[in-house]
């Protein structure tokens, strides 16, 4: 029987893991098996840029946790995962996306984003969206390409009354 201890312990790690949920615009739960320490410290490294976190807890403990909100992933929650916890929704993605395509161990099971369970599809859909800054760049591109075709149909318009004269 367990002691009164180990199971307030336990209810504690469940309210950290339900709170961490509630926290994160985007969860990810990923096999890591075959990764080394210094793997597994440069994507935790790569992960905190982001504001983001990979922890491992008992897959007991989430589905307990992932109960309470009404989430089931349990067919994903077997083996060793970890789960990797976003403040944002695509960066996180982006990294162990980037991540598990260097590390062939790594192997994305699962997504919840905003609060929904979401497919590989559609993790892999948002891993290839480019960053802010590239959105930025291509519209930047989009509205100096506007602006050049105006000036070259001016300045021949221009020329054009110029030779009438």
């Amino acid at each position: 029987m367990a002691s009164a201890k180990i199971i307030e312990n336990k209810q504690n790690i469940v309210d950290e893991i339900t709170k961490k949920f509630e926290d994160s615009k985007s969860v990810l739960v990923f096999s890591y098996q075959g990764l080394t320490v210094a793997q597994m410290a440069e994507l935790r490294r790569e992960l905190k840029k982001e504001d983001s976190e990979v922890k491992i807890y008992k897959n007991s403990l989430v589905k307990r946790a992932l109960d309470a909100k009404n989430i089931n992933i349990d067919s994903f929650l077997e083996g060793p995962n970890a789960i990797v916890f976003g403040k944002e929704v695509l960066e996180p993605i982006k990294i162990l996306s980037n991540f598990a395509k260097d590390n062939e161990v790594v192997k994305v099971e699962t997504g919840i984003v905003n609060g929904e369970v979401v497919t590989l599809d559609t993790i892999k859909e948002y891993a290839s969206i480019p960053s802010m800054e590239g959105l930025l760049t291509m519209l930047a591109g989009g509205m100096i390409e506007h602006l050049k075709n105006l000036s070259i149909g001016l300045n021949l318009y221009a020329e054009k009354l110029g030779e009438n004269k």
